[in-house]
């Protein structure tokens, strides 16, 4: 008689760990510049990628999906990795803290002005940050 084989959870979390040294490996960040975040959301579970800018310490809102489960979650935020490029359109950010007077720079992908900003704003306070400008970057 052959053996049935049943999906274990160290099974899922071996799937979850070779979808997410992918997405490291894609994006080529280090691991400590790349947080994967899970958090359930109405029987569903919700991953943010979150990526650390290690020049000034800051973290900011790289994508969010939603999936059945956390192995689905990632398998979508793959999908979503390989494409953004050719989806979403290209902004440039210009921003200081409030504790710092140093003028930063940064660079998103999303579907518009409002998602790049919510995307820089993402787990902070937005009083603690001064927008200076938002360009969206050409086609190129």
């Amino acid at each position: 008689m052959p053996k049935i084989v049943t999906e274990t959870t160290s099974d899922v979390h071996v799937e979850a760990a070779k979808i997410q040294q992918q997405i490291k490996d894609y994006l080529g960040l280090r691991t400590s510049d790349l947080i994967f975040e899970y958090n359930a959301l109405d029987g569903k579970t919700k991953l943010d990628l979150i990526t650390i800018n290690p020049r000034h310490s800051q973290s900011f809102l790289f994508h969010s999906e939603t999936g059945a489960d956390k192995v689905d979650a990632l398998r979508k935020m793959w999908d979503y990795v390989q494409n953004y490029k050719e989806k979403e359109n290209s902004y440039t950010i210009q921003w200081v803290t409030k504790h710092d007077s140093e003028l930063h720079t940064s660079y998103f992908r999303a579907g518009n002005i409002l998602e790049a900003l919510e995307k820089l704003y993402y787990g902070r306070d937005r009083n603690t940050i001064t927008v200076f400008s938002v360009v969206l970057n050409p086609l190129s």
